[in-house]
């Protein structure tokens, strides 16, 4: 099983832990990963693009002129796809872009994904996160104690308010409770800081 060390806040190891190797330390699949990833994003999308068919148009209720005689084409309305300012054939209409992936796909998904980020070294497990008031300056202090300068996901096992709003304000730095973990965030963010409660949380729904 993986082993890695477990901190504080301030970046002084306090021990050690041993992650579950059929979560923290599978073969990492990437075509899988792109896949996960490609699928959160479309479910993201608003799809509220829209174009307007000859029945939405404004305007075209009577016959421009009468079908024979005059040397035109025979034409019913001014709001055919045919003419300027009519309504658009086959054009787009407001969507849904989700699709969807096997459960056992996305829960392999995610393990990949802590994988890559346990062997890459970016996995830092710490002891606990507790601020007694939501302020900046202490998510600040401890991304500098471990000299950590890049995107940051911070990974608490219950929802940790003053965690979180005192992340909101740092830019690529976002904070996160376990039953949020989602493939895309741990890619997007280069480094990782969990707590070890998080981890047993991971541990029990991914096993």
């Amino acid at each position: 099983m993986p082993k890695v060390a477990v901190y504080d806040i301030a970046h002084n190891q306090v021990g050690d832990i041993e992650l579950n190797e059929n979560v923290f330390g599978v073969e990492v699949n990437g075509p899988l990963l792109h896949q996960a990833v490609v699928m959160q994003l479309a479910c993201e999308r608003l799809g509220t693009h829209s174009t307007k068919t000859r029945a939405e148009v404004r305007g075209g209720g009577r016959k421009p002129w009468k079908q024979k005689g005059t040397g035109h084409a025979r034409s019913g309305s001014r709001r055919s796809p045919l003419w300027p300012g009519g309504g658009i054939a086959f054009g787009p209409k407001p969507r849904s872009h989700a699709f969807s992936m096997p459960k056992k796909q996305r829960r392999l998904a995610i393990k990949c994904a802590l994988s890559d980020k346990v062997q890459s070294g970016d996995f830092l497990v710490l002891d606990a996160i507790n601020f007694d008031a939501p302020k900046t300056k202490q998510v600040v202090k401890m991304l500098s104690d471990f000299g950590i300068d890049s995107k940051t996901l911070i990974v608490t096992a219950d929802k940790a308010e003053n965690v979180e709003r005192s992340s909101n304000n740092i830019p690529g730095v976002k904070a996160i409770n376990s039953t949020g973990l989602n493939v895309y965030d741990i890619l997007n963010h280069d480094k990782m800081l969990i707590t070890k409660d998080a981890i047993s949380r991971i541990e029990e729904v991914l096993l």
